[in-house]
């Protein structure tokens, strides 16, 4: 069955675009979820019409993505952790701990979406990119600071 795909399927394609999928895979489940319209199912006019919906969404949801990066980008974020010496901090400091760190100043990131290859073991500055969705980049300060002895 051919498809307009109207989200971005992974291991699919991209918004817009024409797929052939198995009837089952396309009439129990992307159709239903709204993630693909049926290409046979009207007009040519209609089809084109659904595209240009598609698209005005998508350039609205990229304008909102944007806005978001810009608050990211301003962002430092401070973690505070236990050090030892030479400024190695006991345990690492995750995606986790600065997603959570991002939620507390306001920014709702997905853990999944903070990019940190390894973890953070050492106190210091790191600049740590965030993915923001439809191939938006953020980019953020995290300053690893010793925690002090109470």
């Amino acid at each position: 069955m051919k498809v307009i795909l109207s989200e971005n399927v992974s291991n699919l394609g991209n918004m817009g675009a024409t797929v052939n999928v198995s009837d089952g895979y396309a009439r129990n489940y992307l159709i239903p979820r709204k993630l693909a319209v049926q290409a046979d199912s009207g007009s040519a006019r209609q089809i084109e019409h659904e595209l240009r919906l598609i698209r005005r969404r998508e350039e609205k949801q990229r304008a909102a993505l944007m806005e978001v990066a810009k608050q990211v980008e301003a962002l430092t974020v401070e973690i505070k952790a236990r050090a030892g010496e030479d400024d190695r901090i006991f345990g690492s400091i995750t995606n986790a701990n600065v997603a959570d760190r991002l939620k507390e100043l306001g920014v709702d990131v997905d853990r999944k979406n903070v990019a940190l290859d390894d973890p953070i073991k050492a106190l210091g500055i790191f600049t740590v990119p965030v993915r923001l969705g439809s191939g938006i980049e953020a980019n953020v300060k995290v300053w690893v600071t010793k925690e002090e002895a109470e």
